[in-house]
C-alpha cells in the first residue's frame, strides 16, 4: 500500500511516506479514532512520541489491523521519541523498548531525540519533571554526542532502522554529523507557511537529511490572532488560493510544503479533517500560487514552538531556540 503515497527516500535506504498523522495531544480513545481513520484513508506513516502518553491506544489499532489482515507490518512507517528524561546514553535502549513494548512492536522505521536537552525524572513516567517551584529539573550534563551513539545502538540491535533528531538547532546538528558513524535520516521541526525554516532546511539538505515538518498547518491552537498574522487556515491569501482550486485552506497549506519537498504529519482527531488532508494527491500548486505562499514567511517571527511549558528550559546550556 505504500506504494500509492509519494515518499522521500531517507539516507538509511528507507522510503517515508510524505504524509503522516501526527498524533501529539491525542490520548486513548481520541488517538485510536484518528490512527483507524488514517489507516482507512490511505496514511502510511503514524509519527508518535514516549511523551504523547498514546503508544499503547496505538499498539491496539495496530494490532487489531494486524490481527485481521488488513496490514502487515513492513506497510507501515512508524516514527516514535526518545524523551527528554532519557537523553542519556545508557537510557535510550530501555525507552525505545518501553515504546516497542506499548507499539506491539520490535523495531521502529524511524526513531528521534525529541529535544536536545535533558532532564532528570523521578521514574519513567515523569515526562514533565518538575521542583518544587515549578520550574522543569535539567539534566546539565546532557552530552548529545552521547545520546547519538545510544541512538546507533538501536539500529545495530534492529529496534530502530533509521534514527534522526527533532528541534536541534543547525549547530547541534553539525555536531551529531561529525562525530556520527550514522548520519540523522531525518529532522522534524515545526515547518509551516509563516515558519519556514530556510536555513535550516538547507543546512539538512547540505548533509543529505530529511525534512518532517510538525505543526503543518500552523497549529491554529497555539497562534496569537492578529491582523498581521491570522491563524494560517484562516489566512486571506491561503483562503483565496483554496477558493479557486475547491480546497480546503489545510490542504493548500499542506500541498505548498509537500512541493517544498517536506515530509508532513498533520494532527487532527477529528475524522473528517483526517481524511481531507489526505487528499493532497489529486492536484498541483502552480508556479505562481507556490511564490505567492512563500512571501507568507515570517522565519523566526511566527515561531511557535519554543517548550516554553517547560519552565526554566531556557537555562539549559543545549537549549535550542
Amino acid at each position: 500500500m505504500t506504494h500509492e503515497v509519494p515518499s522521500v527516500r531517507l539516507s538509511s535506504g528507507q522510503d517515508m511516506p510524505i504524509i503522516g498523522i501526527g498524533t501529539s495531544r491525542a490520548l486513548g480513545d481520541d488517538a485510536k479514532v484518528a490512527v483507524n481513520a488514517a489507516l482507512e484513508c490511505g496514511y502510511r506513516l503514524i509519527d508518535t512520541s514516549y511523551i504523547y502518553q498514546n503508544e499503547a491506544a496505538i499498539g491496539e489499532v495496530l494490532k487489531e489491523w494486524f490481527a485481521g489482515g488488513r496490514l502487515k507490518r513492513e506497510d507501515l512507517f512508524i516514527t516514535s521519541k526518545l524523551p527528554m528524561i532519557g537523553n542519556r546514553e545508557k537510557d535510550v535502549s530501555k525507552f525505545l523498548q518501553k515504546s516497542l513494548n506499548m507499539l506491539g512492536l520490535t523495531y521502529v522505521d524511524l526513531y528521534l531525540i525529541h529535544c536536545p536537552g535533558g532532564f532528570i525524572g523521578k521514574d519513567d513516567n515523569d515526562i514533565k519533571p518538575k521542583d518544587e517551584e515549578g520550574n522543569t529539573v535539567l539534566d546539565f550534563e546532557t552530552n548529545l554526542e552521547g545520546i547519538w551513539r545510544g541512538m546507533e545502538a538501536q539500529v545495530d540491535a534492529g529496534r530502530a532502522k533509521s534514527i534522526g533528531i527533532s528541534n536541534f538547532n543547525s549547530k547541534q546538528l553539525d555536531r551529531i554529523v561529525k562525530v556520527g558513524r550514522i548520519k540523522p535520516a531525518n529532522q522534524q521541526v515545526e515547518v509551516h507557511a509563516y515558519h519556514m525554516q530556510r536555513d535550516m532546511r538547507a543546512v539538512c539538505d547540505k548533509h543529505g537529511i530529511t525534512v518532517c515538518a510538525f505543526y503543518p498547518l500552523g497549529a491554529p491552537y497555539l497562534e496569537i490572532r492578529t491582523e498581521e498574522h491570522p491563524p494560517l487556515v484562516e489566512h486571506p491569501l491561503v483562503a483565496k488560493i483554496a477558493s479557486q482550486r475547491g480546497k480546503t485552506t489545510a490542504q493548500i497549506l499542506l500541498r505548498h510544503l509537500i512541493q517544498h519537498g517536506l515530509i508532513v504529519i498533520p494532527k487532527s482527531v477529528r475524522v473528517e479533517r483526517v481524511k481531507k488532508n489526505f487528499q493532497v494527491f489529486d492536484f498541483e500548486l502552480s508556479a505562481e500560487e507556490m511564490a505567492q505562499l512563500d512571501t507568507l514567511n515570517r522565519d523566526g517571527a511566527v515561531r511557535m514552538f519554543t517548550c516554553d511549558f517547560y519552565k526554566g528550559f531556557e537555562r539549559h546550556p543545549e537549549y535550542p531556540f
